[in-house]
């Protein structure tokens, strides 16, 4: 680590550790010697696995984040959250339909919500949380679904809520229903899946798998996308992070700082 990293004071599990700072917390909590054997999983800020809890210096309030998103403060004090629990009444996606009350039957709890939007100010993602809430007791599960798309199901929206509502949830049923009962069939997936059913593929995908991990990393990053219909160019994964480098591989961030 370079001499020229200022160094910075964190509390995690009430012990003072000194951390390079710019590091995410998932990072300078691995630093600080210990090993993650939970509560980290894509590091990418995907798979909502390292939900954070923390207060800053000289603020009485709690803050939430994911760990391998947020830079660790000077003065932070952190510690990372278990998965929130659920219990909910098991439900069969193929015989469940689609109606009103459908959502509030399953999660009888949405009716308590007070829509003081404390779930929507601590997701991670930015998600208007009340409102999905909101969306799902009314029974418009086609909202509830596409406002809670982007959801990482970490769990910390239900660990601030004061009705006690399991909003990942929830929303994880919307979108089940929205996408076999609402969303039109696609006829393009339909073809694509026969195609790879019959072997169409094979040839390509026995070449990838026969490529070096440096090579596969090489085509990863560099990798585009379809033009959508308001570009001129296609997306490039790459310039996506502004940088060459793979964002879920831990030893590219401590390199950062050396």
């Amino acid at each position: 680590m370079s001499e020229q990293a200022p160094l910075i004071t964190m509390q995690l599990m009430g012990k003072n550790y000194r951390v390079p700072a710019g590091l995410t917390i998932m990072a300078a909590i691995e630093y600080a010697g210990y090993k993650l054997v939970r509560g980290a999983g894509c590091r990418g800020g995907f798979c909502g696995s390292c939900p954070t809890l923390y207060r800053r210096e000289g603020n009485h309030r709690i803050f939430t984040a994911l760990a391998c998103q947020t830079l660790v403060e000077d003065g932070m004090c952190l510690v990372q959250m278990p998965f929130v629990p659920l219990i909910t009444r098991p439900y069969d996606l193929y015989t469940i339909k689609p109606q009103a009350n459908t959502l509030l039957q399953h999660f009888p709890e949405i009716a308590g919500c007070v829509a003081c939007n404390t779930c929507t100010r601590s997701c991670p993602q930015g998600l208007p949380v009340m409102d999905y809430i909101q969306a799902s007791l009314r029974g418009d599960i086609e909202r509830a679904a596409l406002l809670s798309f982007d959801c990482i199901s970490c769990g910390i929206c239900s660990s601030r809520c004061p009705a006690d509502i399991k909003h990942y949830a929830v929303g994880l049923l919307a979108r089940r229903l929205y996408g076999k009962y609402i969303t039109p069939n696609a006829p393009d997936l339909a073809e694509r899946v026969g195609a790879i059913e019959t072997g169409d593929f094979t040839a390509e995908l026995d070449a990838l798998m026969a490529l070096s991990a440096a090579e596969l990393r090489s085509r990863y990053e560099q990798r585009t996308f379809e033009v959508a219909a308001e570009q001129e160019d296609p997306y490039s994964a790459t310039r996506s992070y502004n940088s060459a480098m793979d964002p879920v591989d831990y030893q590219d961030e401590l390199e950062v700082s050396r």
